[in-house]
Parts: C-alpha cells; sequence; structure tokens
C-alpha cells in the first residue's frame, strides 16, 4: 500500500440516468458495493480512465435487468489516498500475506475457502482476502485503506493469438468516501 500514485485519478462510474443525474445534482450519493463476490472488495466501483467501459457495464447490467433501464456515465475525480494498489508489489505481497492468515484462520475451523468463479467477474476468495486485509489493519490500528485499485482482464483477443483481451481495464473500489472530490458530466463526444 502506498500514497506513492498520481494524487488524484478521473474515473467513471457506471449507473442508471435517474441515479446519474441525482449525483450530478448531489441528491445523492454514491452507494458501495458490497456482494461476496465483488473483486476489490467493498466499495464505490469506478473504472479509471475508461468511460466507454463504465457505459458498457451499465449497458451489461440492462440485459441482466439488474437495476438499471437507461444506461449512464458519471465522471468523479477520485484522491486515491492510502491506496492498495495491486498494480505494484508491495500491494501485492500485502494481499498474498493477507491471504495466508486468512487460510491459518480457516483452516482450524475446518471451514470452506471461498472460491472464484466459474464466471470471470465472481471473485469470492479474492473478495475474502480483501475484506480480511481490512480487518487485519483495523485490527492492529493501521491506517484504514482508502482504495484499492487492479487491473481486470476480460474478454476475448483483440486479435488472433493476442495476449490482448477486449475488455481490460483498470478499476477501483473507493472505500473512503472522502476520497471523490468532485462528480462531473462526462460530455456526449467522449462517449458516443
Amino acid at each position: 500500500m502506498h500514497h506513492l500514485t498520481t494524487s488524484f485519478v478521473l474515473a467513471y462510474h457506471g449507473c442508471d440516468r435517474d441515479l446519474g443525474e441525482d449525483l450530478l445534482a448531489g441528491n445523492k450519493s454514491f452507494q458501495p458495493s458490497d456482494n461476496d463476490y465483488d473483486w476489490l472488495g467493498p466499495g464505490v466501483y469506478f473504472w479509471e480512465s475508461n468511460p466507454h467501459r463504465a457505459l458498457e457495464f451499465a449497458r451489461e447490467k440492462v440485459k441482466r435487468n439488474e437495476a438499471i433501464r437507461n444506461p449512464f456515465v458519471v465522471g468523479a475525480v477520485i484522491d486515491l489516498g492510502l491506496c492498495l494498489d495491486l498494480t505494484t508489489k508491495d500491494s501485492i505481497e500485502n494481499l498474498r500475506d493477507a491471504h495466508r492468515s486468512l487460510m491459518k484462520t480457516i483452516s482450524p475451523t475446518g471451514g470452506p475457502l471461498p472460491i472464484n468463479g466459474p464466471e470471470n467477474w465472481r471473485r469470492c476468495l479474492d473478495c475474502a482476502v480483501i475484506r480480511f486485509l481490512h480487518l487485519i489493519r483495523e485490527n492492529s490500528d493501521s491506517e484504514p485503506i482508502d482504495t484499492v485499485r487492479g487491473i481486470f482482464t476480460e474478454g476475448s483477443p483483440i486479435y488472433p493469438g493476442s495476449a490482448f483481451l477486449e475488455k481490460t481495464h483498470v478499476q477501483m473500489a473507493v472505500i473512503n468516501p472522502e476520497c471523490i472530490k468532485a462528480v462531473f458530466r462526462v460530455p456526449k463526444a467522449v462517449i458516443k
């Protein structure tokens, strides 16, 4: 974990238009996701520098009949604060240590360890490990994590034989709502 990343990033949240307009007007606050399969743990999810993927996500939720009728994207200025940045060695080691601790905690009780999948977006194990890391930090009176950031690879190869996948993105979960410094309307020209 670190404070080494550029202070502010532009990120995008896919949602229903009514909610987006309420967020822009200041009538509502972002609501964190808290599912046992959220791959970055609990928090408000954003796509870093990727309004198109945020809109695509909102459209996917429409197809699954999940709370979105009119896909929309809201932009936000995010201060990463203390970031569990899973693109860095230190954060990866912190998460690996949390996994070891979780395994030691669960093994004596005989309880099952959560598993990821089978769908790529169902990350029950990863979510449990990140939640456990939050608990470890809370119990040790360490500074709480403000944001979690990671690279998510998904989709088909962009051309035959490619290791680049069509839906790969950097995603973040904002745990500390104070890290959302501003909300803005994404210009139509940006997301046609």
